[in-house]
């Protein structure tokens, strides 16, 4: 499933390219994949951080929609939702390896965002990603449905 910007309305915040590293104190368009149950609650009780995962905890975003797509992997591609949205990075740390020596501790030297960039050997994909420990830095601009298969 191929996703592009032009999916979504205009917005006045840029999309930077996903091989170029993030300016601190900038805002950028980002995507977030998720489940239509899961979309309720977070329109409700905002952006709940994962405990875990490759980056430790923080909401996992992409500047790629077509990575962000791709979650949450152990749902029907039907039930997938794409959120555009806005994200105040704040200091960002570039992890570009596994076992990188901040890979899960980055927020303990006052990082906001970790930031993996496309093709380093993080993620089997190739497609960049990044990690933000505080939810209240992102907004959300836009919500893509996908189509039922049979539409």
């Amino acid at each position: 499933m191929m996703w592009a910007e032009c999916d979504f309305p205009p917005t006045d915040v840029p999309r930077l390219e996903t091989s170029i590293d993030p300016v601190p104190n900038k805002i950028y368009t980002m995507f977030h994949g998720t489940s239509r149950a899961a979309l309720k609650k977070i329109l409700v009780e905002g952006f709940k951080p994962s405990p875990t995962g490759m980056l430790g905890r923080g909401v996992y975003l992409s500047r790629d929609p077509n990575k962000a797509i791709r979650y949450p992997l152990n749902v029907p591609a039907h039930e997938r939702v794409l959120l555009r949205v806005s994200v105040n990075v704040g200091r960002v740390k570039k992890i570009d390896s596994q076992g990188h020596y901040m890979q899960k501790t980055w927020h303990q030297y006052d990082y906001d965002t970790a930031w993996c960039p496309p093709n380093c050997g993080m993620v089997a994909s190739g497609l960049e990603e990044d990690c933000v420990w505080d939810p209240s830095r992102i907004t959300i601009t836009g919500i893509k449905f996908l189509k039922m298969e049979a539409e």
